[in-house]
């Protein structure tokens, strides 16, 4: 059992992102005093949601400059917490040319990195850190002849040359259990969403989530979508789990945080149900084989859609409901949320006569 002491600051890493935006926001509003690591905290746009949480919480919110490859770098916004919150990961934008360099290698790096501060750390009990369900498989293939994916799986699947994401996910989580394991002074709990969705707090966040979001009004799905699932869960519930994990003082080992597993012609259903037939919502599925051929210009692999469409998958969540008490909102109104700010936000337009 791992008690924190809820008196102590909790250091939030990469503290403008999407779920570490709302992470900070329920830490505040549990009471807690918080230090978010950024790369510049005094750049002039990009942290308003930031400081307007830190003007509504006096004195409870600072932000500190820290980057995941300047070895050492939280080192002095760490000392005296005893919680650290590592959700801070290398983002990468635009074509990935040399996997290793440009994920594997900095996911590394950047793991031991912060795990190496907290090493140095004496304050320091409990790491809460972000991975993924593509540490736990690799492919939606890999569940053939298998119950739902659990905590005690692992991507097995995953290399430098086939989904290189998913690698880097998994051998940096890796690296961290056994940074882990080499000591016994503090502890380490890590969190494994899916397609994270729902409302950000700004939109200066990049994520994976809008780039899903903006198939379904560019255009690109209206001739049908592919029988491609994911494990879906909503960005709130993904940081209140961060949250409990930190406080929770028997959570231990990966927790799976889906609320379920869905398709994307499904989610074009809850959107066309919402948001009605004004915008260009799948209707139909796309066959493999047709998905196949164009599949390299959606920017697929065709290794990837063999592998992954067509297949179900699941996940079983058990854990986190049962061990850190989180309750997950349904994935229709967690789409419907995110795609109504997509709108709020001028991001969609609005059609004609709505």
């Amino acid at each position: 059992m791992t008690e924190i002491d809820p008196t102590k600051p909790v250091l939030v890493t990469g503290a403008t992102g999407y779920v570490a935006s709302w992470i900070v926001r329920y830490l505040l509003e549990d009471g807690h005093t918080v230090r978010g690591t950024v790369r510049n905290p005094d750049k002039s746009s990009g942290l308003e949601h930031l400081h307007a949480l830190a003007a509504e919480h006096e004195g409870r919110l600072t932000l500190h400059a820290a980057d995941l490859l300047d070895d050492g770098s939280f080192a002095e916004a760490m000392d005296g917490c005893e919680l650290v919150i590592h959700t801070a990961s290398p983002f990468l934008l635009g074509k990935v040319r040399d996997p290793m360099a440009q994920l594997v290698t900095p996911a590394l790096e950047g793991t031991r990195n912060v795990l190496g501060s907290v090493d140095a750390t004496e304050s320091v009990k409990r790491v809460v850190l972000t991975s993924s369900v593509v540490a736990i498989h690799g492919d939606n293939v890999d569940m053939v002849g298998r119950g739902p994916f659990t905590e005690d799986d692992w991507n097995t699947t995953s290399s430098v040359d086939h989904q290189p994401y998913p690698y880097s996910k998994t051998v940096a989580e890796k690296a961290a259990w056994e940074i882990c394991a080499a000591q016994d002074r503090w502890d380490m709990v890590t969190i494994h969403p899916g397609l994270v969705l729902g409302p950000a707090l700004t939109t200066a966040s990049k994520s994976g989530s809008m780039t899903t979001m903006r198939t379904f009004v560019n255009g690109s799905l209206a001739g049908g979508a592919p029988d491609l699932r994911f494990g879906l869960v909503d960005v709130r519930d993904v940081a209140r789990a961060h949250v409990l994990a930190g406080f929770t003082a028997t959570a231990h080992g990966r927790y799976i945080t889906n609320a379920s597993s869905m398709s994307m012609l499904k989610m074009g259903r809850i959107l066309r149900k919402r948001f009605g037939h004004s915008y260009p919502f799948p209707v139909a599925k796309v066959p493999k084989s047709v998905f196949k051929l164009v599949a390299p210009a959606a920017g697929y692999s065709r290794e990837f859609v063999e592998k992954n469409v067509g297949y179900k998958l699941e996940f079983d969540n058990s854990r986190s409901i049962d061990e850190l008490g989180l309750t997950y909102r349904k994935p229709s109104d967690t789409i419907a949320d995110q795609f109504q700010q997509m709108i709020d936000d001028g991001l969609v337009h609005k059609p004609i006569g709505r």
